[in-house]
């Protein structure tokens, strides 16, 4: 048996546990929807990336991928096809036997157009004339079209023509294909002000005569590709990055990974698409209806409150509050900020106040996920504006939101931002945001950094942790880490890690892809030191994924000593844990729930030091070898008791976490326990410490006032 866990495996199991929540009897229906559409992206993202590598590996003759435990690349794509497989036909059976039908009792769901009457058809037919119709694409395969390149996660429907329905036809008959424009919603109401729905790929597939005009509609079956997008820069050849990932972002003939189609598909058809698409029949999902569930998500938005989670509205710190600048808040003592139990108000009115301050000199910021509408790009455009001077690190590897950043990077640059794109081989991952201030005559950082991303709608649903503090050493390492990333200082070279003419020295900070690995190590050597001496070492660490081996084996090491290790990972882990002789004192839980864990928090005993890190990145080699990250330490005492004596505790306790046993699979503890989970014991403090936030979109003042006027600064209800 192999002392690790392969890393696709688990993150597999990962979304079993995801299943699992849309599957529990006390999930309301639109939440298990919500849960299965997480799944289904997450399943995408799984093959366009990870199944994709694997794929290219088998290619070039590699036997294993970079998992920790090193099972056959062959060997892995059969298991994953069976979780897969697994899963999808789990979550398709809770959305026809428990979501459609408590929603149908208050009258929301979907009716197949072929159940409609007339009158609901005459209604949809207009609809679709006057507003499918015309964005429609007809692409016909025949001897005198190439087989078109179909879209990446386009639903798509596949016709065919003249054939009688018959079978033996169906290889040499012309076919045709109908892409579902993504930019639709795809439901459509049978009716106006209607909550029944018909599909709109149901709706297409009944008026195929008029998309194909002239032609002998016999039928047609849904189909879906997922096509590469592990797209891989080579520095050689990469002369301006902005540009080079433009074309990369646009490019079509990206290689299939995945197709999925009708389980009624005929064979001679499916044959005709695997053969256009280059597919093994390994790479092909047969399906039940629903097909896919991304189109369902319009029910999510049908207010039912029966059927959701009980509304919360994040909290303001009462220290903010009581508080007329945020800058004198700081500096009188750090700001801790736990999101989404705390909202995210607090980092736009950072900058907010920062933009609009006649003390304000300039402003830095890193962006790698910021949504697709984000208030603080008005800001830092408002800022410069204001004579500031703004910096910000746009990444544009950010994987799958590189269209997005490349449009704020254009936006920024145009208002007189500098705007900086990172680097090739490593992605600028960390976040962090320094405002340099004149105080008395003396220049004053302020420093934000955080463990998740500036996006302020992920910030309601993601859990993260927001460190404000204006102490000399953070704006000094902060200074230098934006120096760093701005300068030319840092140069990568692929196979050989990082080489520079100097090795940055950091007073608090641990960067990678410098030093953060062998601080991690560090800390645990020194807890395993610390409990040879006096027998109480104790390690409690909680992150996304924990995958590095090099850690690992150490956590191995510091279990073998006694060290007491209680390790709370959402998603995946490839440690054992409670094996004899290795990890006997090791204990992993996931937390998967309500919100999205995204905190890292790192905690050492050290004989009652108690030393307190959070960081930006997971213990994944990506993160240590192949992206700028921080960790940072919690120095101030309230705060660092705030995280040692109430937030981790809540995770240790979460009577709603699942246990990894020692042979690999995950059991809940909620069957055997009656205490509230970790997200309900939050939100219940949240309720009880916080005061009401304002919405983020009132918190800001648009259009962008002129440097000669003062702000009126906005005020909490």
């Amino acid at each position: 048996m192999s002392q690790y866990i392969n890393r696709e495996l688990s993150y597999l199991a990962f979304n079993r546990r995801i299943v699992e929540i849309a599957a529990a009897a006390d999930t309301p229906a639109q939440e298990k929807l919500r849960f299965l559409t997480i799944l289904a992206s997450n399943l995408d993202e799984f093959f366009m990336v990870r199944v994709s590598g694997i794929r290219k590996m088998l290619k070039k003759g590699e036997e294993c991928c970079d998992s920790p435990e090193r099972m056959s690349n062959r060997d892995l794509l059969v298991k994953i096809r069976h979780e897969v497989e697994a899963l999808a036909a789990q979550a398709r059976q809770i959305v026809r036997t428990e979501i459609l039908p408590r929603l149908a009792e208050d009258k929301v769901g979907i009716k197949p157009y072929r159940d409609l009457n007339a009158e609901q058809k005459r209604y949809l037919r207009a609809y679709f004339c006057d507003n499918i119709l015309p964005i429609l694409t007809p692409l016909a395969f025949d001897s005198s079209h190439p087989f078109p390149y179909l879209s990446n996660q386009s639903a798509c429907l596949l016709v065919t023509f003249g054939t009688g329905g018959s079978e033996c036809d169906y290889g040499k008959a012309p076919i045709g294909f109908v892409e579902i424009p993504a930019n639709i919603e795809p439901l459509v109401a049978v009716a106006p002000n209607s909550h029944w729905y018909t599909c709109l790929i149901d709706l297409i597939q009944a008026h195929l005569e008029e998309v194909f005009v002239g032609g002998d509609v016999d039928a047609a079956w849904f189909m879906r590709v997922t096509r590469d997008w592990d797209y891989e820069l080579v520095e050689d050849e990469v002369l301006d990055l902005l540009t080079t990932m433009q074309m990369e972002i646009t490019q079509e003939h990206r290689d299939a990974v995945r197709l999925e189609v009708d389980q009624a598909l005929p064979s001679p058809l499916l044959a005709k698409l695997r053969h256009n698409l280059r597919l093994e029949d390994s790479d092909v999902y047969q399906l039940e209806p629903p097909f896919a569930f991304d189109a369902l998500t319009p029910l999510l938005d049908v207010p039912l409150e029966q059927h959701r989670y009980p509304p919360f509205n994040p909290r303001l710190p009462r220290r903010l509050v009581n508080n007329r600048n945020i800058f004198a808040l700081i500096a009188n003592g750090d700001l801790l900020v736990h999101h989404p139990y705390e909202s995210f108000y607090t980092v736009i009115e950072f900058l907010n106040e920062a933009a609009h301050d006649e003390q304000t000199l300039a402003i830095k910021q890193t962006l790698y996920r910021t949504g697709g509408v984000s208030p603080l790009i008005d800001i830092l455009i408002a800022a410069a504006e204001n004579g500031k001077k703004v910096t910000v690190i746009v990444e544009l590897k950010a994987r799958f939101d590189e269209k997005s950043n490349i449009q704020w990077a254009k936006r920024l640059e145009k208002a007189g931002v500098s705007v900086v794109y990172g680097f090739i081989h490593v992605k600028t991952h960390l976040k962090a945001t320094i405002v340099v201030r004149r105080e008395e005559g003396q220049t004053v950082q302020y420093v934000h950094l955080s463990t998740g991303n500036y996006n302020p709608r992920t910030a309601r649903t993601y859990t993260d942790i927001g460190l404000f503090t204006a102490q000399p050493d953070y704006g000094r390492d902060v200074a230098l880490l934006f120096n760093i990333l701005t300068g030319y200082h840092l140069l990568w070279n692929e196979g050989e890690g990082v080489q520079s003419t100097a090795s940055p020295q950091f007073r608090q900070l641990a960067v990678a892809p410098f030093n953060l690995r062998t601080k991690i190590i560090a800390l645990i050597k020194q807890e395993i030191a610390s409990h040879q001496r006096h027998k109480d070492g104790m390690i409690i660490a909680k992150m996304n994924a924990l995958v590095d081996k090099e850690t690992i084996d150490h956590l191995y090491a510091a279990s073998q000593a006694g060290v007491e290790i209680k390790l709370i990972v959402r998603g995946i882990c490839c440690l054992q844990p409670q094996q004899a002789g290795l990890s006997d004192n090791i204990e992993v839980t996931s937390t998967v729930g309500r919100f999205l864990e995204h905190s890292r928090i790192f905690y050492f005993y050290a004989n009652g030091e108690k030393k307190v890190f959070l960081s930006s990145g997971d213990w994944m080699p990506r993160n240590m070898d192949r992206r700028v990250e921080v960790m940072y330490p919690v120095l101030d005492t309230r705060l660092k008791e705030q995280i040692t004596e109430f937030i981790l505790p809540i995770y240790v306790n979460d009577a709603e976490a699942w246990h990894l046993r020692k042979d690999g699979t995950y059991a809940q503890k909620k069957r055997r326990s009656k205490g509230r989970g970790a997200h309900d014991l939050l939100i219940a403090y949240a309720r009880e410490s916080g005061i009401k936030s304002i919405p983020y979109e009132l918190a800001i003042r648009r259009p962008a006032q002129s440097r000669k006027k003062k702000p009126t600064r906005p005020v909490a209800t």
